[in-house]
């Protein structure tokens, strides 16, 4: 954006150019694993390296990718590239992230409640319900805290976070854009709001009933194993469940009726920035789900704000990370549109069949596989463009491929801590409030043994 300032005229001239995906190589996907990789082990390996520095490590890929692009197709060709990547789709998609983690965190659920097996099947459906309509996010940010201090007398607890990362953080979000990033990703690309509730429910009750039952079957058996056990006094007093900030209430749904407005009022205007073409709905979209954002501070009462320990590190760094990987996979994207043309051919051949048709399954696992380790938006987005990358096309003749891809960045995105935003965040809360987390190989162990055989039955029922 900087330099679109600096240069307006070559900036101006991008909209005629694009990049060669075509003749470029492999080389040019490097700036983006590194920043992947960089933000699988930084937080594991390097942590206090990381966590005052992840900001220029996010910039040195970012230029890596920016500054080889100008000098080797031209300022015009890069700069239009790096400013549709920001300004049409990490744009909204932050202030989305923004406006959700800002007003969840003005609503405050108080109270203490016992955790039963039956109690804490309710809440996890219950938060699982919410993430397709606050995100994973604001779902599990809102109710960590109350599952936690629910089973806080409970010997055995760490299995309750554990499907609470599993339910709410990650599969639960699967039938909105609003319930995970990736889904907004599709949404920004052309991908009608409801298009994912319609063409994934199945799959979301069927992956997410099996994960409930699962869930109460062990918490039952932990349940009883525990009532020989000595008995833990309650850290907790015992008060009535109220939940607080109902003021932010009418800002979700205020949110939800300016993402609504933006899929179906089409006003034909259009404004160009530095030749990027913002279209007016988009705008105005983007625009009323700031200013909700901003009205929850308002609104909101500093201490619930204070009893949920808010606090705006969690979404700054998301807001700095994405931006890096927004334009680190600017190329990446240019080389799979060249399709079998590219040098990720080898991949396309992975996902389709001898007869040139999708394999369904494949994209499923392939997504899925990638989300657990990398993040699951720009995940998403690589097979979404290796998909063919035309939303029409996708939502209707490709629906069952553009479904696969969905469940697989979303569904899997629940295998590590780092395959979805919040399940670190999660993990943390939980670890601070002294429950016993398993590491990260621990919680691989975990996902491995119940949810794996889930999403291999899962697999062959629906995308086979």
């Amino acid at each position: 954006m900087a330099v679109a300032t600096l240069f307006p005229g070559m900036a101006l001239a991008a909209e005629a150019h694009e990049l060669p995906g075509e003749t470029m190589s492999l080389w040019w996907a490097l700036p983006f694993a590194g920043l992947l990789l960089s933000i699988a082990t930084g937080p594991l390996l390097f942590h206090r390296v990381w966590e005052h520095h992840y900001g220029k490590v996010t910039l040195l890929w970012a230029a890596l990718t920016v500054v080889p692009l100008a000098v080797a197709f031209g300022m015009p060709s890069a700069t239009e590239a790096v400013l549709h990547a920001l300004l049409t789709e990490y744009m909204s998609f932050i202030i989305l992230l923004f406006a959700l983690f800002t007003i969840s965190g003005g609503i405050l659920v108080a109270g203490n409640i016992h955790g039963t097996p039956l109690v804490n099947a309710g809440l996890l459906l219950i938060g699982a319900m919410l993430a397709s309509v606050i995100g994973t996010t604001g779902a599990s940010m809102i109710l960590i805290r109350p599952i936690l201090r629910a089973n806080d007398n409970r010997p055995f607890n760490a299995h309750v976070v554990i499907f609470f990362i599993f339910l709410v953080s990650n599969i639960g979000g699967s039938l909105t854009p609003l319930g995970d990033p990736p889904l907004f990703v599709g949404f920004l690309r052309g991908i009608d709001f409801f298009w994912t509730a319609a063409n994934l429910h199945q799959e979301t009750l069927f992956v997410g009933g099996l994960v409930l039952a699962v869930f109460l079957v062990m918490d039952i058996i932990l349940h009883r194993r525990e009532a020989g056990a000595p008995k833990i006094k309650d850290p907790t007093p015992d008060t009535k469940v109220r939940i607080r900030g109902l003021a932010n209430v009418p800002l979700l749904a205020g949110l939800i009726g300016a993402i609504l407005l933006s899929a179906t009022w089409k006003p034909g205007v259009a404004f160009s920035v530095q030749g990027v073409s913002l279209e007016l709905q988009n705008l105005v979209r983007d625009a009323i789900i700031l200013a909700l954002a901003l009205l929850s501070l308002g609104v909101s009462h500093k201490s619930h704000r204070q009893a949920n320990n808010f606090h705006w590190e969690p979404i700054a760094e998301v807001a700095k990370l994405f931006a890096g990987i927004f334009i680190c996979i600017v190329p990446v994207i240019a080389i799979l549109r060249a399709g079998a043309d590219g040098a990720l051919a080898p991949l396309v051949s992975l996902v389709t069949s001898p007869t040139g048709e999708p394999n369904d399954l494949a994209y499923f696992w392939m997504t899925g596989a990638l989300s657990s380790f990398l993040d699951n938006a720009p995940t998403y987005l690589v097979f979404f463009e290796l998909a063919g990358g035309n939303p029409q096309h996708l939502m209707t003749t490709l629906a069952s491929t553009l479904a696969a891809i969905s469940a697989g960045a979303v569904f899997m995105g629940a295998n590590t801590y780092i395959g979805n935003a919040p399940n670190f965040m999660v993990y943390a809360i939980a670890r601070h409030r002294g429950v016993k987390m398993p590491g990260f190989f621990g919680y691989m162990a975990w996902s491995g043994a119940v949810l794996i055989p889930i999403f291999l039955i899962a697999g062959i029922l629906f995308f086979r």
